[in-house]
């Protein structure tokens, strides 16, 4: 495949984020809180998240160990932030979570699935075939700053994810309004700090491919973010009226 045949995918990527963030205006992706059974039948929760996730390290892989070029050691750490974002999201949180019983939608899973497949796609086939990284790229200003969002905000997503997970002494517990850090001023600061995780990926590796990746991430996050916000201001009368959605004191 050339580059340019390449890049016509990353398009097209960029095009399905923005027909799936239009989607999203009218109605929340069921999962989580929004589960239901009208997208089908149902399979366990948590090892839905392992298939879903784990799923684009064995499409980044693929091609990251099969591909005609030898990585640099910039190709590598990209590939290894990537992949302990994914270790994490697919092997650590959903044994974290104390969600016994709950159920996510087969079609969501295979819909994560198909999402993770072009992610992993994109990631991977550029390292390994079109990638020119030099050893001077990580003083770069686009690996530093990048690197620092990036790791900003996968500490965000983890400590937001632990102040969500702490709320639920057993599974049987409802939901409950978090309080404390990034939630004084958000209420999904899991969802932002994995949008800046990305937005800092997406600089530090400074491709069409890693921007793509990033954009369809907004596409997918940022609306449900606002939808927990409003879930949350319509469940709880005492919720914080000056907490904003996902921008803290914008939106």
């Amino acid at each position: 495949m050339t580059q340019e045949t390449f890049n016509y995918f990353c398009y097209a990527w960029i095009g399905i984020g923005i027909i799936a963030f239009l989607g999203l205006q009218f109605k929340d992706a069921p999962y989580g809180k929004f589960t239901n059974s009208k997208w089908g039948p149902l399979m366990s929760n948590r090892w839905g998240w392992v298939i879903m996730e784990g799923f684009v390290l064995l499409v980044l892989y693929s091609f990251v160990l099969s591909g005609p070029k030898t990585l640099s050691a910039v190709d590598w750490t990209i590939a290894g932030l990537f992949t302990a974002h994914y270790i994490n999201r697919s092997f650590i949180y959903p044994f974290r979570t104390r969600t016994q019983g709950k159920k996510i939608p087969v079609s969501i899973v295979g819909m994560a699935m198909f999402h993770n497949l072009a992610n992993g796609f994109l990631i991977g086939y550029y390292l390994s075939h079109f990638s020119s990284y030099t050893i001077d790229w990580f003083t770069s200003w686009q690996f530093i700053v990048g690197g620092f969002l990036f790791v900003f905000g996968m500490f965000t997503n983890i400590y937001s994810d632990t102040v969500l997970i702490r709320l639920r002494n057993n599974p049987d517990d409802g939901y409950k309004i978090p309080y404390g850090g990034p939630f004084k001023y958000i209420s999904a600061p899991n969802l932002g700090g994995e949008l800046i995780e990305w937005i800092g990926f997406a600089i530090l590796c400074w491709n069409l491919p890693a921007f793509c990746f990033a954009f369809f991430t907004f596409c997918n996050l940022f609306p449900r973010a606002l939808a927990n916000h409003k879930w949350y201001k319509q469940t709880f009368r005492d919720y914080p009226k000056d907490r904003k959605a996902v921008i803290p004191f914008v939106y």
